[in-house]
């Protein structure tokens, strides 16, 4: 990989003046969002953290700046035959919201298990939706037999200069902002944005250091530059960076001008979410939330350095976002699941309700289990959903039961 001394190579597909002139092709057509420092995040984490908030894109991801920037080269007979792309996700949304803003007919294959909510969100924007296959190889399959077929221009979600350096786009506005930032941490899928923001920084004139950050259960950019095997499979809450292949033509930027690649694991990104939602009241997608993950999960790597975390998207479902939230609380002490073992007898559980009632902890669900348990006939499993102030309160309400001799023990998350 590369050292943050090094200037860029020569034979490279993208370059600084390509990502200049694609921010004056565009910038009159996509929001500039801020870049602002977080206090809270920084005294958390010990470096001096600005956040880039792409999340405020129109269609809430920086995904509209490489699609802009290769629809704003296209010439009038591509126009006129439309453009298509295989994605599920925000990719999909910046193309046909632009497109369709020009007038330029836009076909998105998705594949049939696609949630309804993003196709009907991409259909809102203007596109044909084509659901095709059950995964997303198939539908990328079809959309190539539809551009071979039809002569549409295929947009690639990331592997095109045209799109590498709309992304790069993100840095030059970040930098310009804040020129004091020495280091980027990027979120990496197919390594469009990372590329394109390797570019700027290594054209800055003084050492950046461009860190990428992958979901442990998606390595696959770390795969390729480190030689490693690690399986790319799972279900991750960061899927809009779980790549199984990187691009041919992101790898070499990657490999020539990004310093290093550090993974992150679930929880972190769950975390993160919640942090960013609590502390800057700001929702993100897992992907999005990415780079704050990094600087959790390694604080050591980042403490004292002045680093841009690029906030890349918005588009989480509500209902997973709230999983997200009530699993923090969790993690936290601030919900908490008790299984006691109770005699089954009048009373049992108002002599139990009344501890709870003591230690000021409110209950919010009571679960009874009589039957499927290993326990007596007469003896009882309750489980109790309760909302505590923090740890220690968890606690000492855990420690008042046990006083009163009930076996109690808490209920896990993974």
């Amino acid at each position: 990989m590369a050292t943050n001394a090094q200037p860029q190579p020569a034979d490279l597909p993208v370059t600084i003046d390509d990502v200049r002139t694609a921010h004056a092709r565009i910038r009159d057509s996509i929001v500039r969002t801020p870049t602002l420092v977080s206090r809270t995040l920084s005294e958390m984490t010990g470096a001096t953290v600005y956040l880039k908030f792409e999340n405020l894109q129109f269609t809430a991801a920086y995904k509209e700046r490489g699609a802009l920037n290769t629809l704003l080269q296209l010439d009038e007979a591509s126009r006129a035959k439309g453009v298509i792309a295989a994605s599920a996700g925000n990719h999909a949304q910046g193309l046909a919201y632009h497109a369709t803003r020009l007038g330029i007919p836009s076909t998105i294959v998705m594949p049939k298990n696609t949630p309804t909510v993003k196709v009907t969100q991409t259909e809102g924007h203007g596109a044909t939706v084509v659901l095709e296959g059950d995964t997303f190889d198939a539908a990328y399959a079809h959309a190539r037999e539809l551009e071979a077929q039809r002569g549409y221009t295929f947009v690639h979600p990331f592997d095109d200069p045209r799109v590498i350096a709309g992304q790069g786009t993100v840095a030059l506005e970040m930098l310009e902002d804040v020129p004091a930032i020495d280091t980027f941490v990027t979120p990496i899928g197919g390594g469009g944005l990372i590329s394109g923001m390797a570019t700027v920084a290594r054209a800055a004139g003084r050492p950046i250091e461009v860190i990428g950050v992958e979901a442990e259960l998606y390595p696959s950019m770390y795969n390729r530059l480190n030689g490693t095997e690690m399986a790319c499979a799972g279900d991750t809450l960061a899927e809009g960076i779980a790549v199984k292949e990187p691009g041919r033509i992101t790898s070499k930027m990657v490999e020539a001008l990004v310093d290093d690649i550090v993974l992150v694991s679930e929880r972190s990104l769950e975390e993160s979410v919640s942090l960013l939602l609590q502390i800057e009241k700001t929702v993100v997608e897992g992907a999005g939330a990415a780079g704050l993950a990094a600087l959790l999960a390694y604080p050591e790597r980042f403490r004292g350095k002045t680093c841009g975390i690029v906030l890349c998207g918005g588009n989480i479902d509500t209902r997973l976002l709230a999983n997200v939230l009530l699993r923090d609380l969790a993690r936290s002490g601030r919900l908490a699941r008790l299984r006691i073992r109770l005699q089954d007898q009048p009373g049992a559980l108002y002599n139990v309700a009344r501890i709870f009632d003591q230690q000021r902890a409110n209950i919010i669900e009571v679960y009874h289990q009589r039957v499927f348990t290993s326990l007596p006939a007469k003896g009882l499993i309750t489980d109790i959903e309760c909302e505590t102030r923090d740890r220690a309160h968890l606690d000492r309400l855990i420690q008042a039961l046990r006083d009163a001799h009930y076996e109690v023990s808490q209920v896990e998350l993974a």
